[in-house]
C-alpha cells in the first residue's frame, strides 16, 4: 500500500571512527551541505545539521520508501567519499560502523532543532560522551506496553 502522507522524524546521531576529532570548523558548512543533499536526493527532508569535530547530528523527516539503515548508510557511504576525495580532513576519514537514529514527535521537533544548532555552546559544557550516555538512558527508559 502506498503511504500518501507521512510523518516520520528521525535525529540521527553520526560518530567519526574512534570518536576522533576529524571535522575542522573551515569543512564544517561544505560537509553539512553535502549531506544535505544526500538527504534530499533521497526523498527526505532534512530539518537542521550541525557537524561537530567528532560527531555530527540531523533531523529528518524520512519518506517512508526508505527506512533509517537503508538512509544512514547512504548518508555515510557518499559523505566518506566526497570528505576523502576532497581532502577535507588529515588521513582517512571514516565513520563508526553503527550511528543512532532516535524517533521524534512531531511536537519536539522545534526542539531538538534547537539543540542541534546550538551544539557549539552545548559542547562547551558536556563532552559527546556524557550527551551520548543522556540519549541512551532517556531512550532505554522502559515503557510498559499497553496488554
Amino acid at each position: 500500500m502506498k503511504v500518501q502522507y507521512n510523518n516520520l522524524y528521525v535525529h540521527f546521531v553520526f560518530t567519526t571512527y574512534n570518536r576522533l576529532p576529524l571535522i575542522e570548523e573551515k569543512n564544517r558548512i561544505r560537509i553539512e551541505k553535502y549531506i544535505t543533499g544526500i538527504i534530499n536526493n533521497n526523498n527526505c527532508r532534512l530539518y537542521v545539521i550541525y557537524a561537530n569535530p567528532e560527531h555530527v547530528h540531523f533531523l529528518v523527516s524520512r519518506s517512508p520508501d526508505i527506512d533509517e539503515e537503508t538512509l544512514a548508510t547512504i548518508v555515510a557511504n557518499s559523505s566518506e567519499r566526497f570528505i576523502n576525495d576532497n581532502k577535507l580532513c588529515t588521513g582517512n576519514f571514516q565513520w563508526q560502523d553503527s550511528c543512532s537514529a532516535f524517533s521524534v514527535s512531531k511536537n519536539d521537533v522545534e526542539k531538538v532543532c534547537e539543540y542541534i544548532l546550538n551544539q557549539k555552546e552545548h559542547h562547551k559544557k558536556q563532552t559527546f560522551a556524557e550527551e551520548y550516555d543522556a540519549f541512551i538512558q532517556f531512550y532505554e527508559k522502559t515503557i510498559r506496553p499497553i496488554k
